[in-house]
Parts: C-alpha cells; structure tokens; sequence
C-alpha cells in the first residue's frame, strides 16, 4: 500500500477498486481471525489444568464453548485473546466458540467463508444459533443455509431464514422455547438510555395489563384533575414521536406509573394544590455536572459569545444536558448537592473490608471494570485489592479496582499480573507478555511483545501445563 498513489489523485474507477479490495483485504482479516481463535482455542484444552487445583473455589475450569461435538476450553484463555485483539472477555469467548463450530460442526459454512464467499460476521451469526442444537441437527442446518449466506439476501431475511432452520431443525426445542416464552413474564428496563430518555417493559398476562393500564389510567386521571391548566388530550400518533407532550395526558400517565410504586402518595394524587414532586417515589439519581471553562464567569461561550449548554453525566443512563436537567428533573425532582470527593485525602483503614467512601471514591476515580477492555459500569462491582490485602497491600485509595466476578477470578488464579503505579492507572500482563494500560479514558496496548519463540518439536496431541512466573518490574518517577 506504500506504494499506492495518494487517494486523493484517484480517479472513480480507482476509488471504486481500491474500495473493493478494502472490503477483500476484511474478509480475510476476518477468516484468519477465526482460523487463530480455533487454534488458541485448541490449544487450552482441560487437560492443561492442574488435577491439584480442580474444584477449589474461584480455580480456573474447563468450559464447553461449542456446541455438542467441540472439544472443552479453559475458561480464561477467552479473557487473554480478547485482550490481544482489542475487545472484551465477552467478545474473545464468542469468537473462539464461533471458530469451533464452525471447523467441527458447519462445514460448507466454513468452507465458503475460506473461501471469502461468506462473510464471518453471518458464519458467526449461525454459529450462535445452532449451538444448542446436536452435531446432526446443526450440520443439517448448515446444509439449508450456507448457499444463502454469501450475502444474497439483506440481513433481517438470512436472519429469519437460520431462525427457521433451526425451529425446524429440532420441533421439539422450538417448542419448548416456545412454551417458555409463553410463560414468561418480566418487567425491566430494555435498551440503552438516549438523550435522558430510557424504556420499561412489562410482560405478563392479559388479566395483569389490563388491571395495571386501568391503574395508571385512574391516577392519571385524578393527577388530571390538580393542574391548572387544561391538559392536552393529543394521542402520540397525532404528534409524532419527537413532539413535545409535557402536562400531556402521556405525560401523566408516566407520572401515575412511577406513582405506583408507593401507593401512600398515589392515595393524596387527587388533591388540589399537590407538588407532583410530593407524589414520586424516592429515586436517587448521581448526577455529575462539571463547571465550564473561564470565559464568561465560568461559562463556556461560542464565537458569537452566546452561552453553551453544559453537559452532564446521569450514572448508568449517560450524558444529557444541562437545559435536560432543568427542564426534566427540575420539574419532577430534588436535588441534594454534594462537595466533590477528595480523592487524595481518604485516609486508609486497617482492615480488609473496603469502607462505602473508598468504594464512593473508586467509582469516580474508575467508572468501569479495570480489566483490559472492561465494558461492566455497575456499582455493584466487586472492589479488588490490586496488591492483595493478604500480601500486606493496604486497604487505601490506589489500591482498589473495579472487578466483575469473571476477572476478579482471573486476576487472583490466572496468569496475570497487575500494579497500580498512580491511583486509577492499571498496568495488566498476561503471561505472554503483552501489557495493558487501563485507565478512565479506556484501554491502551503498550508496547507489543517481541517475535515468539519457535514452537516446540513435539506432537500436537500432547499437552504440557504450562506456568508461567513472571514479576513486573517498573521504575516509576515521582
């Protein structure tokens, strides 16, 4: 490519080339990816665990990652690849499975994805759909769909044809699936939060919905009566999604099912005078504003000098701004304003519980799993002595992060190593010598190990336990 001339002297039948050669170059980026993740997999089997440390707490242990017909995988071999490729724990376990299936369980897939016909992302698409499914049954699938998968058909319909293929693979499981689905009943917060906006949903039999929609319907109707002005009596469909609908009927009935949730205030809904910020239930919400820069007082201004609205960030819903803030929760909430958390000053405590104002203070400092490429940002994350406290590493502010269950275990019985050399910066090693730097801002590959060395001269059915015992040695200025 260095010798390519500059893109911008291209004419269109050579942008439309050097595109398409692009888009060859991924697809087999993509296979050779998977053709590496089949043999990382391969070599973790179970054997190489040790018969010493099996079925002791928190020990690494052998997982079926394929369907029927692959062999088991050590579990934290998907926490080193994903590291190595730049993506989560989450994402190497899925590619590595996706890889076994594909080898063992769908071969002409496989064979048209080699042969750059089909694009992974669809092999892998059905690598997670038949992974329940008997060796039999998925090869059977395999033969329905892997004529249609090279692209002839947009994506809803290829996915709608391997969701087919499946059901019909195995009546049986689709029923069953079918009869769970049935069953099922929930309520919870779906998808992510957008523009300070989030959805609830609710499934449960007829009888249940239609008590509830005549609950809220009720206390909307008594919440109706408070306000001083006319409420509007527009449907959504008439305005549209994005039309403003606050004081609507909508909007009450939003208000009538937060009201729900504590039927002492839903009781007083009907009286005149009422503050609805009386009615709701108590919520609390961390919300994190930061001061603006100096011009205009500590406001930021545009060129024209008009000032700019402020962003902030809701925990666990994400950013909005500062006329949200006004507009929404200064309409319906209260606030409690907190001085900001010295993180330099929290003194450390003589014992290995982890007090709530270090915690407090680790969540700031680390909004998300400390792990390379970490994607978990929930609070109730475990809270990890980097340095362990049974090691003499001091229950203080710099030596805590946030650790899903998944790579606590990893960190204390894997192959890794870790030092926080500053509060809230995390240097990772995995025994291959590839060393991360995770900190507030994301997650950065440091600098790339050397050529590995020359496998070793022996048959590839045989399996040695290897364990590495490497130490991190780093002089860090003051």
């Amino acid at each position: 490519m260095s010798s390519a001339a500059p893109v911008s002297d291209l004419v269109e039948e050579q942008i439309l080339a050097r595109a398409a050669a692009c888009a060859e170059d991924q697809r087999r980026a993509g296979v050779e990816l998977l053709v590496l993740a089949y043999e990382w997999a391969i070599a973790h089997p179970k054997q190489r665990l040790s018969s010493r440390e099996a079925g002791r707490p928190g020990r690494e242990q052998a997982r079926a990652y394929g369907g029927d017909g692959t062999p088991e995988v050590t579990e934290f071999a998907a926490a080193t690849f994903g590291a190595a490729i730049g993506r989560t724990t989450y994402a190497g376990r899925r590619l590595m499975a996706a890889a076994l299936d594909l080898r063992l369980r769908l071969p002409l897939l496989w064979s048209r994805v080699q042969a750059l016909e089909v694009r992974d992302s669809y092999a892998i698409h059905v690598a997670d759909k038949t992974r329940h499914l008997s060796k039999a049954e998925a090869a059977w699938v395999d033969g329905e769909v892997a004529e249609a998968a090279d692209g002839r058909l947009p994506w809803s319909r290829f996915a709608a044809l391997v969701e087919g293929k499946v059901a019909a693979a195995a009546p049986a499981l689709a029923r069953e699936a079918e009869e769970r689905r049935a069953k099922a009943r929930f309520a919870k917060r779906i998808g992510t939060s957008e523009n300070g906006m989030a959805s609830f949903l609710i499934r449960a039999p007829l009888p249940v919905i239609e008590a509830l929609d005549g609950a809220v319907t009720e206390l909307a109707r008594r919440l109706r009566a408070t306000q001083p002005d006319p409420v509007s009596e527009t449907e959504p469909d008439e305005t549209g999604d994005d039309a403003d609908s606050s004081g609507g009927v909508d909007d009450l009935r939003v208000h009538a099912v937060a009201l729900l949730a504590d039927p002492a205030a839903a009781a007083r809904a009907g009286e005149a005078g009422v503050d609805l910020r009386d009615l709701m239930p108590d919520v609390t919400l961390f919300v994190h504003l930061h001061g603006g820069g100096p011009a205009a007082g500590g406001r930021d201004i545009n060129a024209e000098g008009e000032e700019l609205d402020r962003v902030a960030r809701v925990e666990g819903h994400g950013p909005v701004t500062e006329s949200w803030l006004r507009g929404v929760l200064g309409r319906f909430a209260r606030f409690v304003v907190r001085p900001v958390i010295d993180l330099a000053e929290q003194s450390p405590v003589d014992a290995y519980e982890v007090p709530a104002r270090h915690r407090r203070a680790v969540q700031l400092m680390t909004p998300a799993d400390c792990f390379p490429w970490g994607a978990c940002t929930s609070r109730t994350m475990q809270t990890d002595h980097t340095d362990p406290h049974a090691r003499g590493g001091p229950s203080q502010v710099g030596n805590y992060g946030p650790l899903t269950p998944t790579h606590h275990r990893v960190k204390t019985h894997g192959d890794w190593q870790v030092r926080q050399p500053f509060p809230g910066i995390y240097l990772w090693r995995d025994a291959h010598d590839h060393t991360y730097l995770v900190d507030h801002t994301g997650t950065r590959t440091l600098t790339p190990p050397g050529p590995p060395p020359a496998p070793p001269s022996r048959p590839r059915s045989t399996f040695e336990i290897y364990q590495p015992d490497w130490t991190l040695d780093i002089d860090y200025a003051a």
